[in-house]
């Protein structure tokens, strides 16, 4: 079979797969945060932190939940760093240094997983999964809370509360993320990933000599940093490493993970606010993006030219033999099209033209299918973008799923836009201008460029993927890369929650004849123009100076 062939029919049973989980999951997922029975274990939980989950909560309210309980959680991870040297089960690794520690916390919880660090040569038993692990749940489950408040705020009217933010942090967390992460790191453990708290032995390699390996619950934090589209592995070539993703059969079951929430959450969407067709209409618009910019990327990766590339079957630098092309470049664009750091190549080795898309996949938003929750709520911030130019095109005042889009609801959807272009952008520029450790760039011209617009663009827009030619463990980088995170996280989040509070606040608008029909295959087509002219108008001149130029004069 040739491997092109091959990538083909792994794209094909990734997308069956996708499409028989679509509705059961989404329709799952809406009756959790649409019910108000509220389980033991979660009365527990609610009395452990002293909160009602039946109160209902407005936007400033639900915010200041978000944001207490992120803050809380930031100090509490760099808190377990800084003291690790003295943890039991910290298999003799020292504590973090400071800077480390904050980059590595503001990653976690702002669900990010950017890694300035060697997972392990670093992290011991107790902080893997007693803070990472921990975190890849929460703060999955904080961004689909934002979702469900955004959809509520749609679905609602003449009312400003937008639900619990504690009931749907709980409800997230133990009735989808927890059910899913136990099956999944069965199938992963059953696939040979390694699951136990072994300590480092040593380790016998095909070429003579020995080498050194920890073990840890690596199955079990595999599958959530997939399934919260969180990435960060517990070792440094994450899911290259065996121990993470032994089989090609396993690595497209991670590809699955990383898919399978974003995509069914637009079902979600659509039975929340009572019309499953604008849910499909949302998830037209997505899948076309994912399966456009994956078949560009099998293009570029395949029909790369010269003698070595002819022989290998495409550009295999950088990428798993027992992967091969296709399951690596689906397996990139599914992360840069979502908030997940995971990577099973090595992304740097990818042609020019194929590292312009993984950029421009992220600088996109992440909203194809996009993260846990920040995927929906990105998607219908753009809708309403959408809906705005289609009103000022035809003269009439917008209007999205019955509500009034009007000059305060473009404020902050245009705010929620220019935030994370604005941090990726200025920090890159400091980057490049100011004297930064001149030994983190390791490659000159457009690509060194590249690395650095890359390594913002991750941060910012919650990935955490790295091109990983970048040495990033320095004082300016574990520095600005955590506040880009947290900035690129929390700062758009109460735009959201505005938004969301704007919206429920106002009382139905009557359809008429002249209202535009946002469930039809004519406003998918303009959402998807709409998202590419605005990113490209954003990001042109920065993809034009790294992966535009290297790509046309390779």
């Amino acid at each position: 079979m040739s491997p092109v062939l091959a990538g083909v029919l792994q794209l094909l049973a990734l997308i069956a797969a996708l499409a028989l989980a679509y509705r059961p999951l989404g329709d799952y997922m809406a009756r959790v945060y649409s019910s108000d029975r509220h389980y033991r274990p979660e009365k527990w939980i609610y009395k452990a932190i002293g909160a009602n989950p039946s109160a209902g909560m407005r936007w400033p309210a639900y915010l200041r939940g978000v944001l207490a309980f992120s803050a809380v959680s930031v100090l509490f991870l760099y808190a377990l760093q800084r003291a690790q040297g003295v943890l039991p089960g910290s298999l003799g690794f020292q504590s973090i240094d400071p800077d480390q520690a904050f980059n590595t916390a503001a990653s976690f919880v702002a669900n990010t997983n950017w890694q300035s660090y060697y997972g392990e040569q670093a992290m011991g038993h107790v902080v893997q999964t007693g803070g990472l692990a921990v975190q890849n749940f929460v703060s999955a489950a904080v961004g689909m809370a934002v979702a469900v408040a955004l959809v509520r705020g749609f679905a609602r009217s003449r009312t400003g509360e937008l639900g619990n933010f504690w009931a749907d942090l709980v409800r997230g967390t133990v009735r989808i993320l927890l059910p899913i992460a136990v099956i999944g790191a069965i199938v992963l453990v059953a696939c040979g990933a390694i699951q136990n708290f072994a300590g480092v032995h040593e380790v016998g390699q095909f070429t003579g000599g020995s080498r050194q390996w920890n073990g840890g619950a690596v199955a079990s934090q595999e599958v959530i940093k997939e399934l919260g589209t969180n990435g960060g592995g517990y070792f440094n070539a994450n899911s290259a490493h065996p121990f993470e993703n032994p089989t090609p059969f396993s690595n497209l079951f991670e590809i699955f993970l990383i898919l399978v929430i974003p995509f069914a959450l637009t079902r979600t969407f659509g039975r929340m606010v009572g019309s499953l067709r604008q849910g499909y209409a949302i998830l037209t618009t997505t899948a076309a993006i994912w399966i456009g910019f994956t078949a560009l990327m099998m293009w570029t990766e395949f029909a790369h030219h010269g003698p070595a590339f002819d022989v290998a079957g495409g550009a295999m630098e950088g990428k798993e033999t027992r992967f091969g092309v296709g399951a690596s470049a689906i397996f990139s664009v599914a992360t840069t099209l979502t908030s997940t750091g995971a990577v099973n190549s090595f992304h740097s080795s990818y042609t020019g033209l194929g590292g312009g898309i993984q950029l421009l996949g992220m600088q996109l938003g992440e909203i194809a299918p996009g993260g846990v929750g920040s995927g929906l709520y990105g998607m219908l911030v753009m809708a309403i973008i959408a809906v705005f130019i289609a009103g000022l095109m035809v003269g009439r005042t917008p209007e999205y799923l019955g509500k009034k889009i009007g000059t305060r609801e473009i404020k902050l959807a245009a705010c929620y836009i220019l935030v994370t272009p604005a941090l990726v952008l200025c920090f890159t520029a400091a980057a490049m201008a100011l004297p930064t450790p001149p030994h983190s760039m390791l490659n000159p011209g457009a690509h060194g460029f590249s690395e650095v617009l890359y390594a913002y663009t991750s941060g910012a827009n919650n990935n955490g993927s790295a091109f990983a030619g970048l040495n990033a463990d320095t004082q300016w980088y574990n520095s600005t890369i955590g506040l880009a995170m947290l900035l690129g996280r929390f700062l758009p989040m109460v735009f959201v929650l505005a938004l969301a509070g704007s919206l429920a606040e106002q009382k139905p608008v009557p359809e008429t004849a002249g209202t535009l029909r946002t469930d039809k295959p004519l406003y998918a087509g303009l959402l998807v123009g709409t998202i590419l002219i605005v990113t490209g108008l954003t990001y042109f001149p920065a993809l034009a100076l790294g992966p535009l130029a290297e790509g046309l004069a390779s």
